[in-house]
């Protein structure tokens, strides 16, 4: 709905083109009234409106005074659209109307109000309100397409080494290059939660757009997001997004982080300045209390190790052996994590990629799979990317090995010592009619519920799920020789919740029923009488 407001110093006016506009223009208008001026003023800064209507001679502050600080507002840059208005009089004189000229009322309207002059004077003014609505989503459509190209080729230039001259002039032109400030810096922003997930984009945008809000002096250029979801800012010095970054410190979102790039000034550098500072980003994972890197920091003689394939291969092997204290140690002698700060990056992500190929995947290729909770983590460590810092990898990692230690342990001492598989068995012949499960037997033999698993299956060639409905399935065709006893009953005695379940897994292994192998026998018995 529209807002509309009449200002009268007489109530029967008011009142009555109130009631006349409702009337008319039903659920059109939401109607506000005001005695004089100075009140209309202060409810149109409050509320707002769209349609002024107004008498000349009021007290305290007249229409025209009303009209004049309104005008003033709207030209003061204030988020407001200027509204339209109609002008009362109940005096026709030249310099009222003169004002109304000067300060583009939309009509001017002699007292006593004709309806159908009022009426007129309304749709006017909605359809100079229509096209205002129209030019201004036009020109908002246009400006959101000019930014959605902007980023769209700022995108693409991030991606691009090499531009022909021809591409370069396009590029300029289609991303405003001479309006920039120079010389810029490319700062490249993420975040990261504590347990490695990474901030939406959205929300990102969204945060980093506010820190701009709240920051001084910082001339951008360009904000957009990369490919994966980075917030790329183009301009200021690298001092004001060092200052951008403080910011967030302070406010306690220790997940940003902000990788710097050098100055530049050509478009050129736009493409170089993003690589720079992707690879100033990344080095915060090996700087855990640092929120942003410049790329000077990160120049010089870097240590890159040959990869210790040796080494690797050897934690593979002591896995499940009675050296697990020897898997820290080799842990930190492959990383040189000693040496952690001055490393390059692209060793870490080396040594990562050969211990999964190496050890973690070959563990799972020779063991089958472990626990979910064993698999959970074996999923997160294979991918540096998903920890905030190194260190929070390196545990990760160290618990990972600790625990494929202990399951290797228990696959290789199940599968050694048949003692433990032997009791399962024993122990499900012996209960089969209670309520049993994996876990009851694994707890029962004292051995982990995953190791159980494996060895179980090596030891009998089944699963546990069969095996149990094969020894139930087996005492029950036993107890089906008995004609006394009825199928639910039979169900019940062998461990099965109910008929219908008894019924299903009976037909599942032997593919007739309980009751059709029932039948049978008792023909098979009745003949063998006959002969007899």
């Amino acid at each position: 709905m529209r807002k509309l407001l009449i200002v009268d110093d007489e109530k029967n006016i008011r009142l009555g083109l109130k009631m006349m506009i409702e009337r008319e223009f039903p659920d059109t208008y939401a109607i506000m009234t005001a005695t004089q001026g100075e009140e209309a003023l202060a409810l149109y800064c409050s509320e707002g409106a769209d349609i002024l209507i107004t008498d000349i001679r009021m007290p305290v502050m007249d229409g025209i005074t009303l009209i004049e600080k309104l005008s003033d507002i709207d030209s003061s840059g204030e988020q407001r659209s200027k509204p339209n208005i109609i002008i009362l009089s109940g005096y026709e004189d030249f310099e009222y109307a003169r004002a109304a000229i000067k300060y583009q009322a939309q009509d001017y309207l002699l007292k006593p109000i004709r309806r159908d002059e009022l009426f007129v004077s309304l749709r006017k003014c909605e359809e100079e309100l229509n096209k205002r609505l129209q030019l201004a989503e036009t020109i908002a459509g246009a400006e959101s397409y000019r930014r959605k190209l902007q980023s769209s080729r700022l995108q693409e230039l991030l991606l691009q080494t090499e531009l022909a001259d021809q591409e370069r002039r396009e590029l300029e032109r289609e991303i405003d290059f001479a309006s920039y400030v120079t010389p810029f810096t490319v700062a490249v922003a993420a975040y990261k939660y504590e347990d490695g997930r990474e901030m939406k984009r959205g929300e990102l945008m969204a945060l980093v757009e506010q820190l701009l809000h709240c920051g001084d002096g910082i001339a951008l250029n360009a904000s957009l997001h990369d490919r994966e979801g980075r917030v790329v800012l183009i301009g200021s010095t690298d001092e004001k997004f060092v200052e951008l970054a403080r910011m967030a410190e302070s406010r306690g979102l220790n997940g940003m982080l902000f990788g710097l790039s050098e100055e530049g000034e050509r478009l050129e550098d736009i493409h170089k300045g993003y690589n720079q500072a992707l690879q100033a980003l990344q080095y915060s994972f090996i700087y855990p209390h640092i929120q942003w890197i410049r790329y000077r920091d990160i120049q010089g003689q870097r240590l890159f190790y040959p990869v210790p394939e040796e080494d690797i291969r050897k934690l593979g092997n002591i896995l499940g052996m009675n050296r697990e204290k020897e898997i820290s140690s080799l842990l930190h002698a492959i990383f040189h994590s000693d040496q952690l700060a001055k490393l390059d990056i692209g060793y870490i992500e080396r040594i990562s990629q050969r211990i999964n190929e190496q050890v973690l995947d070959e563990v799972f290729r020779v063991y089958g799979e472990a626990s979910v909770e064993v698999l959970k983590l074996y999923r997160k460590v294979g991918t540096m990317s998903r920890f905030r810092h190194f260190h929070d990898y390196f545990r990760s990692l160290e618990q990972l090995l600790f625990s494929l230690h202990e399951y290797i342990k228990g696959i290789r001492s199940a599968h050694s010592e048949h003692g433990d598989m032997k009791e399962a068995v024993a122990y499900i012949e012996d209960n089969y009619h209670r309520s049993l499960n994996m876990a009851i037997v694994s707890n029962h033999v004292s051995l982990n519920y995953s190791y159980f698993s494996e060895a179980f299956k090596a030891y009998t060639g089944e699963s546990f799920v069969v095996y149990l409905k094969k020894v139930r399935i087996r005492k029950a065709k036993q107890l089906l020789h008995d004609q006394t006893l009825r199928l639910a009953d039979i169900g019940t005695a062998v461990g099965f919740e109910n008929t219908k379940q008894f019924s299903r897994v009976f037909k599942e292994l032997e593919g007739v029923s309980p009751f059709e192998y029932r039948t049978k026998l008792l023909a098979s018995q009745d003949q063998t009488h006959c002969q007899a």
